[in-house]
């Protein structure tokens, strides 16, 4: 390479990567729009949480076909990117192949790369059949139409490329190093299982093509990663990077255990305490939030709004949904991409505003998601359960229901009906608690 190339290589490296971390910075000022939550309680489990779940990719194996197919990919990516490391410091510094001093190490690791690289292929291929060919119910859901839909199409067929791009790189890298005396730069080096099959398509052209050819894929394939990495911020596959710090924050307490209201928590305390009198003034609550439950996404705690950034859209919340087998309108993943979809127009709000929300007369509550979507809802916890990277759709749904009841006394009749029964008689039925026990008596 000559000087020129390695200071354009430098510039696009600083243009990717600048890019790159300046949308890290949005997504995390949008999550911390969040209400604060502290999650930094047993460390310990949570490591052993993200160990596990992120990086171990317990939960989707769950599924087997899924499961090892992105397992896969998943390793495929991560091992074949190490590479990555290499192809910058060759890039800035006009190297060929700085890490072949490894010896047999290194052919090793080429090896294993290349092989990986035909298994994602093979997986991509296994992947796209399943969405697009076979069609599986649940990546066809109504919230599926449109970009999300592209979006999972276009993830494939980036991973199809970036494969093929390293294998021709490396078949014309092979094929220069077997020049007699003719490229001294392209040092023997690596094993190469798979890219020595393509190698022979090069026969017959002119050395000098064939060294266009290798530079033309190197770029592509370098300039192909950092196009991808900046994708991941207007697509479904952030997961990737926001897997980790999901699964880390997310909540250790059993499923089924709900977040209750601390004030509204000891006021029924003293309503079913005997000793407390009645008629005596209630003491001024100091914790009393400024508003029950949630309306939109500034009323949502972080770790929730972590979780819809989180979301892999993979549907797996939605299929195990009784709700939604029945014929009801809640998809747990369509609140998790609503909630993603607010808060991104909030931030965007925000970017116009100079740093100002100003209100647009929209909230997630309505504009997103219905009423009729969250009392659907059974909570019964199988999209939580199901959730790869532990998202749980179902806080978000209990927040905003709390707010319909609290806030808009909006809850369906049958639920109201069973509060004033509670208030009124002890009991969610319209019985005197004298005539609570008179069951008993009947024959």
């Amino acid at each position: 390479m000559s000087y020129l190339d390695n200071i354009l290589f430098a510039i696009l490296l600083v243009i990717g990567f600048g890019y790159f971390f300046n949308n890290i910075q949005k997504i995390y000022r949008n999550i911390h729009l969040g209400i604060d939550v502290d999650r930094k309680d047993n460390p310990s489990a949570r490591w052993k949480n993200m160990a596990k779940i992120a990086l171990g990719q317990s939960k989707m194996v769950r599924r087997p076909v899924a499961g090892i197919l992105h397992i896969i990919v998943y390793l495929g990516f991560v091992i074949i990117n190490i590479e990555l490391l290499e192809i910058i410091i060759d890039g800035l510094f006009g190297t060929h192949r700085i890490f072949a001093f490894l010896g047999t190490t290194y052919n090793v690791l080429i090896a294993s790369f290349e092989i990986l690289a035909v298994l994602v292929i093979l997986a991509v291929v296994i992947f796209w059949i399943r969405r697009n060919g076979i069609r599986l119910k649940r990546f066809w859901n109504p919230e599926m139409k449109g970009y999300p839909k592209k979006d999972a199409n276009y993830i494939l067929y980036f991973e199809v490329v970036l494969m093929s791009l390293f294998l021709l790189m490396n078949a014309s890298d092979l094929h220069l190093q077997n020049v007699p005396n003719g490229f001294s730069h392209f040092i023997k080096a690596g094993w190469f299982p798979v890219s020595q099959f393509i190698e022979p398509l090069f026969n017959g052209m002119p050395n000098q093509t064939v060294l266009i050819l290798t530079e033309t894929f190197w770029w592509l394939h370098i300039t192909g990663i950092l196009v991808f990495m900046n994708y991941l911020y207007f697509s479904k596959h952030l997961h990737i990077l926001l897997a980790f710090p999901n699964t880390y924050f997310a909540d250790l307490n059993p499923l089924g255990q709900l977040d209750n209201l601390e004030a509204v928590t000891k006021e029924v305390k003293m309503m079913m305490d005997p000793n407390v009198d009645p008629f005596a003034a209630a003491p001024a609550p100091a914790d009393v939030p400024s508003k029950f439950g949630a309306s939109d996404v500034q009323d949502l705690n972080w770790v929730q709004l972590l979780n819809a950034y989180t979301c892999t859209e993979c549907g797996r919340c939605t299929s195990s949904c009784p709700a939604n087998q029945t014929g009801k309108k809640l998809s747990p993943r369509k609140i998790m991409m609503d909630t993603r979809d607010r808060l991104e127009e909030v931030g965007k709000n925000i970017d116009a505003n100079k740093g100002i929300f100003v209100p647009d007369n929209k909230t997630l509550l309505n504009d997103y998601i219905t009423a009729e979507e969250l009392w659907a809802c059974t909570s019964c916890n199988a999209c939580v359960e199901e959730c790869p990277v532990n998202i749980s759709p179902l806080s978000i749904i209990m927040d905003m229901r709390r707010y319909l009841v609290m806030e808009q006394s909006a809850a369906p009749q049958p639920l109201n009906a069973m509060m004033t029964n509670i208030e009124n008689n002890g009991a969610p039925w319209q019985y005197n608690q004298q005539d609570r026990l008179n069951w008993k008596n009947e024959n």
